[in-house]
């Protein structure tokens, strides 16, 4: 099967510590992104200009910015959501990285999250748009994006019809057509985690139906219910490959949102997980999951958390020459099932071996069936 394009952002600094402890030490944060760098991912956010009086985990942001070391081929982004982040952020490039200038308009469709998120009503934020739009036309910005948040549902009002969804992208995309901007993305956030594998199948058939000459797709995806991951496989089946497929997740899949009612336990996609699960659908990432799951471990130890992804605590699928010793002792903790990266060591003092013999026999090494390893 031929695949959309995918593009990895990794958004732990900002979405995952955007909700830890303020008091992680700057030191910790500079080590950690110059981790991520090596890894080959080669987007990563690295927070937002915001005040430390509604985000306090964002009060050494620009201190930040000055700390660490960039490695050539990485873009380093930050959330530029109005015109003075925007302005402060070109301060600071590089080592940001401010990618070509789309016109972006959004919305939160649960006017419940978007006034607990950003204090303002959905009416009052759509009022802000015809200005957005003419700063973007004044400056010579010909492309646009548009975006809508909480897309599937609510905490607080319950699921969404698609009718809405669709009725709150085409509130912005006509506004943009009037206005003479090419629409070129279409976002889709659930940030309430409501979306289900189906939904998101139907979601995009309509949309493509709907706005055929959108090619490019952004997904933002919370957790707190566990259908991050099929349901972007189900967009990943849905989609063209023509088309491109931006999505976002966290180190772990630790993350959430303080105004959703879930807290951190919203969580995102985990970065391991999916980029494991690309990786095994022939999809290429470039990405050294081994020293991803390095990364995934550094962030538990600063958070003082467990992460809630599933491959750094189990390994990747092995592969040749990685598969586990037949006769490897019974492993039963967590702690222990780290053996795949530490070998031995990981299950010291607690494993035990209930075989008197080595296992061995005439369908040792291949399936009945199978004439040679896949």
């Amino acid at each position: 099967m031929d695949w959309p394009t995918v593009i990895y952002s990794e958004e732990i600094v900002r979405e995952g510590f955007g909700i830890a402890d303020p008091k992680i030490p700057l030191s910790a944060r500079v080590e950690l992104i110059e981790a991520l760098s090596a890894t080959g991912l080669k987007r990563i956010s690295l927070g937002a200009f915001v005040s430390p009086r509604y985000v306090p985990q964002m009060a050494c942001f620009k201190e930040l910015l000055r700390s660490f070391r960039p490695t050539p081929g990485v873009s380093y982004l930050t959330f530029a959501h109005t015109p003075k982040a925007r302005s402060i952020a070109a301060e600071f490039s590089p080592p940001l990285t401010l990618e070509d200038e789309w016109c972006s308009l959004a919305i939160d469709i649960c006017d419940v999250h978007q006034r607990r998120n950003v204090n303002r009503s959905i009416e009052q934020a759509m009022q802000a748009w015809p200005e957005a739009v003419e700063d973007a036309r004044s400056r010579g910005i010909t492309q646009a994006r548009v975006a809508i948040y909480s897309a599937w549902g609510s905490n607080f009002l319950g699921k969404f019809s698609r009718d809405y969804r669709l009725s709150m992208l085409a509130r912005q995309i006509d506004l943009l057509q009037a206005a003479g901007l090419q629409v070129a993305e279409i976002g889709l956030h659930d940030s309430q985690s409501f979306c289900l594998p189906h939904e998101m199948e139907q979601d995009l058939r309509a949309i493509k139906r709907q706005w055929p000459a959108v090619k490019q797709f952004h997904l933002h995806m919370h957790d707190a219910r566990g259908m991050a991951l099929p349901s972007l496989y189900a967009a990943l089946r849905t989609l063209e490959p023509s088309d491109t497929l931006l999505i976002d997740g966290t180190l772990g899949g630790l993350g959430g949102g303080q105004y959703c009612g879930n807290g951190i336990a919203s969580g995102m996609v985990a970065t391991e997980d999916l980029l494991h699960m690309l990786e095994g659908m022939g999809i290429p990432t470039g990405v050294d999951l081994d020293k991803l799951i390095e990364c995934v471990w550094m962030v538990e130890r600063m958070l003082g958390v467990p992460a809630f992804g599933h491959v750094a605590k189990a390994g990747p699928r092995p592969g040749p020459g990685q598969t586990y010793d037949p006769n490897l002792p019974a492993v039963e903790s967590l702690q222990g099932a780290r053996h795949f990266k530490l070998g031995p060591a990981a299950y010291e003092g607690e494993a035990y071996s209930p075989w008197k013999a080595p296992i061995t026999g005439p369908w040792f090494h291949v399936p009945q069936g199978q004439t040679s390893k896949p």
